[in-house]
């Protein structure tokens, strides 16, 4: 489209007064207009007039006018001659004007008896006649009025001959998709068709997670330093990805002073819509020159041999209709506006019948403005139905209206290059992006995350061939300003250390979050410029919480947030976070304690009472079946002695344990002996194994499991301060007089010792995932993490709504998540901690202690007693005196005494034999 004029939406209803008045007030004595005697007298039968409102000075109008006169002349020459009606074009200049488009379409309808009117050129042109044509039932049809403004749902006697500007809406987000930026500035002119689409454009470009940061208007009179002014404005941004949205001659001043100013250099990049790329083959060398690198998106249009055959002839005859106007390229205005007279025609074909005295019915109606009073088209509504209805192959491509518009499912994507437009791609509703045009004969499922593979090779400007990024520091060399929080403790996440040796104010910052955002930086393609500020007071003290310091970003006091900051739902709502390098959710930790229990009773631990009692009665049972079955057999081992049996059956028992009972005769107690011995043997290798792991290890449980507990019984909990987990826990339920804070480690290993009151001790913490890592890594073994994890968003790094800093960082920490970098500096800050987090962690002793064979011992003592005393009985009861006992006892240690000296006198000279035996 050619030329928009000025119009601020508010002024329309201005507009429309002025219009009708002077409307009225030329045609005031006109109360009813009925078709006159004069304009019945001048109708011919057999002519089909059609009105055309256009810009003659306008590019568009020119070649709309000449494609129109050709379309006419081919379909007349092409058809037989038996044409009962033929059609006839009625032009009128509307010289860019509202009021004049308005007028002219007023006398067309009233004093020429048109059935319908071609044109007018601009959007805001055709939401005026529109209405006359509803008032008139006379169809308005434009091939050029390309704004969504101009709606034909409510104008139901406006036809669109062409596309809206909505169709390319997908086109441009799915290129800005491809390249991956996520900021965009639209820059249009300053009229109802730069205006009307731009809302479209910025939603899609949200539903991509693209950011429109500034919209940039210009208007079409605006001077060289208005639009310079606003060009430096757009070049002070980051942003370098622009959306052009406009006519052709304001388009072409935009573009040569953007390169006058340099802003077609490398790392820059642009788009156009078909309002300038439509033009491309029409714009001189010079301002081709001025767009070198640019995108441009416009209809497809299928290639034919009629319609290089109608270029061919359209060229000399426009150089015939125009012979002062510089040379044109045919473009697809002038293609639809031969399609639009075309279809006319075919329609014309269709009609039934066409009486001039039947062409208008006598309305009259109660509005004051003369159109009020003019009569209603009677053949408006069959034309209306038929041009729905028609469906012909034309030089555009598929003449098809739908909701009386013409439909666009295929656009030609262009690089500017050389001396105009190169086709790099095409875009379908059905298959995305696609390389060439060839692919259109293809089917493929709808995808609209198309690589950057579907396009052929693109020349950027300053004829680079890297794909700009889309943004950049500002020029001005400004650093980063990034906010770090101020910590009493947990300094191993950051530690802001203030450089006392330095006159003026300097900060050292160190910590795991600083190394973690320095190692991401190390990995963008670009250098970043920054400097840390502490978030603090003037004593040094934090200024805020961590909410505050997330605000500061929104309040553009900080350029972003580095630190032990978690990712909320609050947070979010004004300001970008980045990817968590950290493990996201909080826990509780609790101390572990002890509870192997009293160990002078383990060696019975291993089995439980009801085994043992099973054991036992299975021990006395085998026994007594045994000496039955023997008795049976007639063994003298197990004779019947009232004294002697149960000593047998002991000796016996005891005996098989070990495997040494030989006197066994009978067949079945053998079976039933070694049945028992089996299960024995299964038995004492899970005791053996069973003592063995209690006297070698501790078993270490949580003193406290269960979170509701804690809330029923309003015990005290803590929690790191300033953390995200304080507004958790106030929303699960504990009281705020229960919620104590702790500032490092080891103010939270006192928090549960009787180094603090009563009232201010607490029985468990909850911690996010960093901070219980740094702690079990300093305390192995005395706490545990216990309970369900509750989801948070884990660390991040925090930057300005749209900031386009964050996709790339995001990929950065994927990238040293991936190489294991963030677990080098976790090991760094944080050391190794593997085994400590397990609430059911056993720690073995390093030796055995004597409490854990209190019993072992004292089974063996008391028997060494209880022998000592039988013997002790049996010499009392022979009535052997005590003076010869104890000499008997002496000699007894004489001799073991020399046997001991003995053996070790062998065994240093190297002739040991085994002694057989000690003398008595």
């Amino acid at each position: 489209m050619k030329t928009e004029i000025i119009c601020h939406p508010k002024q329309i209803h201005v507009l429309f007064f002025f219009i009708f008045m002077s409307i009225m007030l030329t045609h005031h004595h006109e109360m009813v207009l009925v078709m006159g005697e004069k304009t019945k007298d001048t109708i011919d039968n057999n002519e089909f007039k059609v009105g055309v409102v256009l810009d003659f000075d306008s590019l568009v109008s020119k070649i709309g006018l000449t494609s129109m006169s050709m379309a006419l002349f081919d379909f007349y020459s092409t058809t037989d001659d038996s044409h009962k009606r033929k059609l006839v074009l009625h032009t009128r200049d509307s010289h860019g004007d509202i009021a004049d488009a308005a007028s002219q379409a007023r006398d067309l309808i009233k004093n020429v008896g048109v059935q319908a009117i071609i044109g007018p050129l601009t959007s805001l042109q055709a939401i005026i006649v529109a209405d006359l044509g509803n008032k008139a039932q006379v169809p308005i049809i434009s091939f050029t009025a390309t704004s969504p403004t101009v709606s034909t749902s409510q104008n139901p006697y406006f036809i669109r001959t062409t596309h809206s500007d909505l169709a390319q809406v997908n086109v441009i987000a799915e290129l800005v998709k491809t390249f991956g930026w996520k900021q965009v500035v639209p820059i249009y002119e300053d009229t109802e068709y730069g205006r009307g689409v731009i809302p479209y454009l910025t939603d899609a470009f949200q539903a991509i997670d693209t950011k429109v940061p500034f919209r940039s208007i210009i208007s079409p009179s605006a001077t060289d330093a208005e639009i310079l002014k606003e060009l430096y404005k757009l070049m002070a941004m980051q942003t370098r990805v622009f959306v052009v949205h406009m006519t052709e001659s304001l388009g072409i001043r935009v573009f040569q002073k953007a390169k006058m100013i340099g802003m077609m250099n490398e790392g820059y990049a642009w788009i156009i819509t078909d309002g300038l790329a439509n033009f491309l083959g029409s714009f001189n060398s010079s301002v081709i020159d001025s767009m070198q690198g640019v995108l441009g998106v416009r209809p497809y249009i299928p290639r034919s041999i009629e319609l290089d055959e109608f270029r061919a002839r359209w060229k000399k005859r426009f150089a015939q209709d125009n012979p002062d106007t510089e040379k044109l390229e045919l473009n697809i205005f002038g293609l639809r506006a031969y399609d639009t007279v075309w279809a006319l025609a075919n329609v014309l074909e269709r009609l039934e019948t066409m009486n001039s005295s039947h062409l208008w019915k006598s309305q009259a109606v109660y509005n004051r403005t003369a159109m009020a009073a003019s009569g209603v088209s009677q053949i408006g509504p069959m034309l209306l139905q038929l041009m729905h209805e028609i469906n012909f192959a034309g030089l555009s491509g598929d003449f098809n209206l739908i909701d009386r518009e013409l439909q666009s499912d295929t656009f030609q994507l262009l690089n500017v290059i050389g001396n105009g437009g190169r086709e790099i791609g095409v875009w379908t509703t059905s298959n995305g992006i696609s390389r060439d045009s060839s692919s259109l004969i293809t089917t493929r499922a709808k995808d609209y995350s198309t690589p950057k593979d579907n396009l052929r090779a693109i020349i950027w400007p300053g004829e680079s061939t890297v794909v700009p990024k889309g943004w950049v520091f500002p020029e001005d060399g400004k650093k980063l300003r990034i906010g770090v929080p101020v910590k009493r403790g947990f300094t191993e996440f950051v530690k802001v250390t203030r450089n006392s040796s330095v006159s003026n104010s300097s900060y050292v910052i160190t910590g795991y979050c600083i190394d973690v955002f320095k190692a991401v930086l190390e990995l963008l393609p670009y250098p970043v410029l920054y400097e840390f500020v502490p978030f603090e007071k003037a004593d040094g003290t934090t200024a805020g919480t961590y909410d505050d310091l997330a605000y500061q970003v929104y309040d553009k006091n900080y350029d972003a947030i580095v630190g032990d900051l978690t990712i909320s739902a609050n947070r979010s709502s004004y300001v970008d976070f980045t990817l968590p390098y950290t493990p996201s959710g909080f826990s509780m930790i609790v101390p572990l304690k002890d509870q192997t229990g009293s160990n002078w009773l383990i060696l019975f631990k291993p089995l439980n009472g009801n085994l043992w009692i099973a054991i036992i009665v299975f021990f006395l049972l085998t026994g007594f079946v045994t000496w039955v079955l023997e008795c049976q057999d007639n063994n003298p081992a197990f004779r019947w002695d009232f004294w002697n049996q149960p000593k047998t059956i002991a000796d016996f028992l005891f005996s098989i344990t070990t495997f040494s009972a030989n006197n066994v005769h009978s067949s079945m107690a053998k079976v039933v002996l070694y049945v028992w011995v089996f299960v024995f043997v299964m038995i004492s290798s899970s005791y053996l194994a069973g003592l063995t792991s209690m006297l070698t290890a501790h078993r270490l449980e949580p003193t406290v499991t269960d979170v509701y507990e804690l809330i029923k019984n309003r015990q005290n909990v803590g929690y790191v301060e300033g953390a995200f987990v304080y507004t958790m826990l106030k929303k699960m339920g504990f009281n705020d007089a229960n919620l104590k804070p702790y500032y490092s480690s080891e103010d939270f290993k006192e928090a549960f010792t009787e180094l603090r009151k009563k009232e201010e001790r607490i029985v468990a913490a909850f911690d996010e995932a960093p901070y219980n890592r740094l702690i079990l890594a300093k305390y192995c073994h005395k706490y545990a993490l216990v309970g369900p994890v509750y989801k948070t968003g884990g660390f991040a790094f925090a930057f300005p709504k749209g900031s386009p800093l964050v996709p790339d960082i995001s990929e950065a920490i994927l990238i040293l998540r991936e190489n294991e970098g963030i677990t080098k500096l976790e090991q760094t800050w944080f050391g190794n901690h593997k085994g400590c987090s397990d609430p059911d962690a056993t720690a073995y002793k390093s030796s055995l202690n004597l409490e854990s064979y209190y019993v072992l011992f004292g089974i063996t003592g008391f028997f060494f007693i209880v022998a000592f005393i039988v013997i002790v009985g049996k010499l009392l009861w022979r009535n052997t005196s005590l003076p010869v006992m104890v000499d008997n006892m002496w000699q007894c240690l004489r001799n073991f005494w020399q046997y001991i000296k003995d053996l070790w006198h062998r065994l240093r000279q190297g002739q040991y034999q085994p002694i057989e035996s000690l003398d008595t």
